[in-house]
């Protein structure tokens, strides 16, 4: 994958979003089935919780466990305050990428280092996606922030043919080429589109 020069994007839209959908999951909803074959709802939140604070550390440089861990360690634990702790590290998230100086230079998330304007995408990426999954696994209307949604289906159209796409990755679903944007960056990232619980 090629670096992008001179890419910064406002996250702040796309978390709010997510952060509403976190407060739409009901405590029922927890051990659904999510698009993301190994994750229940709860397992999705966890994740974005720590996928969030993984990539707020990147953002903000500062390198250490949360930065180091691989997102395949395990399973993730979900914690009992998440419906106040997660809508508040995504908030941080934002800010972090807020900063200039976080699209610059090299960073690291999930245990790999990359240049930090590659780890703002992939966070985008992330927020996009799993917001998605989140959506549809509790029945909730999505509507991802136009500029993020564009910024990912680039990203993951470019990434169709990287190598390392299979550790990330699910095969590409197929999707009309007239499809709504949204459901061709779903497909790309390895969803179907028509994925219902």
């Amino acid at each position: 994958m090629t670096e992008p020069t001179g890419t910064t994007l406002d996250l702040g839209p796309q978390t709010a979003l997510v952060a509403r959908l976190v407060g739409g999951v009901r405590d029922g909803q927890l051990a659904d089935a999510t698009p993301c074959p190994k994750y229940t709802v709860g397992d999705l939140l966890a994740h974005l919780s720590g996928l969030a604070v993984a990539f707020r550390d990147a953002g903000r440089k500062d390198l250490g466990v949360t930065t180091d861990t691989s997102p395949d360690a395990g399973l993730p634990v979900l914690e009992p305050d998440w419906r106040t702790r997660l809508p508040a590290v995504l908030g941080e998230l934002a800010e972090a990428w807020r900063d200039p100086a976080a699209w610059t230079g090299t960073t690291r998330a999930g245990g790999v280092d990359l240049p930090g304007a590659v780890a703002g995408l992939v966070a985008v990426d992330e927020l996009v996606i799993h917001g998605w999954d989140l959506a549809r696994a509790t029945g909730q209307d999505y509507d991802p922030d136009p500029a993020a949604l564009r910024t990912c289906h680039a990203f993951l159209t470019e990434a169709v043919d990287d190598p390392g796409r299979g550790d990330i990755f699910g095969p590409v679903v197929d999707v009309p080429e007239d499809a709504p944007l949204l459901d061709r960056a779903v497909g790309l990232s390895g969803r179907d589109p028509a994925w219902r619980p």
